[in-house]
């Protein structure tokens, strides 16, 4: 399960703890403190990180000498109350790679767990309601 925590109580940051691993998320300004990346941040980096490792673990099956993966992800929101959220990814690969390796990475990299998910799967989200820590009786 991962937990998040809001760190001070007079603070925005939240502790994100995943498997044993911290991250710190914070609201940018001026609602927070930009003690740390926000939710959209780490939502559009998981974009990124799929893509370079999905990439990765196919050049190191495939043989392919890749020496470097560079993943940007630039946002545009500006749309995003209307239902779309639209997210590009700028990908550099270096090595010496040919031009057909180069073009199959790039294919595998649109095929990343992540982009599936966010492309192609319905999220279905339910929020429970459980006691409060401050609750003796469980209320």
């Amino acid at each position: 399960m991962i937990v998040v925590e809001r760190i001070a109580p007079d603070g925005t940051a939240h502790r994100i703890s995943i498997r044993g691993h911290e991250l710190i998320a914070d609201m940018s300004a001026p609602d927070g403190h930009d003690e740390g990346p926000d939710p959209h941040d780490l939502y559009d980096s998981a974009l990124g990180a799929c893509k370079a490792m999905t990439m990765l673990w196919y050049a190191q099956r495939n043989g392919i000498p890749v020496e470097g993966i560079h993943v940007g992800v630039v946002r545009d929101n500006s749309r995003e109350r209307q239902g779309v959220y639209h997210l590009t990814t700028r990908i550099a690969v270096s090595g010496p790679l040919t031009d057909e390796q180069h073009g199959r990475l790039i294919a595998v990299a649109a095929k990343c767990p992540v982009h599936k998910l966010m492309s192609e799967v319905r999220t279905e989200i339910e929020t429970i309601a459980v006691p409060r820590v401050s609750d003796p009786e469980g209320r």
